[in-house]
């Protein structure tokens, strides 16, 4: 049987403890970056250590924190930007033409490796997770015991709610969450976990008006 090639890093930069990930295939040593943000050469010299090739960027969603080095990284690197199609508009770090919009449901393949994005509003318009194999890569979507702010420019609780409930709540119990920021003692965690310990969660499975009085206070 032949096994997973699957390369998941996860490495925590910057001055907000920003998870930024590698995310491709082991054998071809090609990755995609994962929110390039902050200390983009020290990224770079990773990927130069590991002998890895960075073939595009995954962008969650267009807060600056999580885009602003993307222009630096375009300036080493002729490569693809994904974005939702939502947020595109709001990218200020690339050229438009270096973007790629996509939207929900859409495949990306790295080597042997399957990334499939999932648009998921509330954070912002163009929200997206990455699910790859049983893993997923969740941006500000879905943190470890919490769930992105609503109350930023383009930010709506009620997206959010639909987000958590119709998609996110509904992967199977052990996939393995691994957030945008690390927020929480462990820096990964599990869906199942989550659906337990999580307080967003556990609201938003009960009401939409429940969810909204922890999220919105209201």
């Amino acid at each position: 049987m032949k096994t997973s090639s699957l390369l998941i890093e996860q490495h925590e930069i910057g001055p907000m403890e920003n998870f930024v990930y590698f995310v491709g295939d082991a054998h071809t040593k090609e990755v995609l970056v994962v929110d390039p943000a902050w200390e983009v050469d020290t990224l770079l010299k990773r990927a130069r250590e590991k002998d890895l090739k960075i073939v595009g960027a995954l962008i969650s969603h267009h807060h600056h924190d999580h885009t602003n080095g993307i222009s630096d990284l375009l300036e080493e690197k002729e490569i693809p930007v994904y974005v939702n199609k939502h947020d595109a508009e709001f990218i200020r770090t690339a050229p438009l033409s270096s973007l790629t919009a996509l939207d929900h449901g859409a495949h990306i393949q790295v080597g042997d490796i399957d990334i499939e994005l999932i648009h998921s509003p509330g954070h912002t318009p163009g929200s997206q997770c990455f699910k790859v194999n049983n893993n997923l890569i969740s941006g500000d979507t879905l943190f470890i015991n919490g769930c992105g702010r609503c109350d930023f420019p383009g930010g709506n609780a009620e997206q959010m709610y639909y987000t958590l409930t119709q998609k996110l709540m509904r992967l199977p119990d052990d996939v393995v969450l691994y957030p945008g920021h690390h927020y929480a003692a462990s820096p990964t965690s599990t869906m199942g976990e989550q659906k337990q310990s999580n307080p967003y969660l556990r609201l938003a499975a009960q009401s939409l008006k429940d969810f909204l009085k922890l999220r919105m206070g209201k």
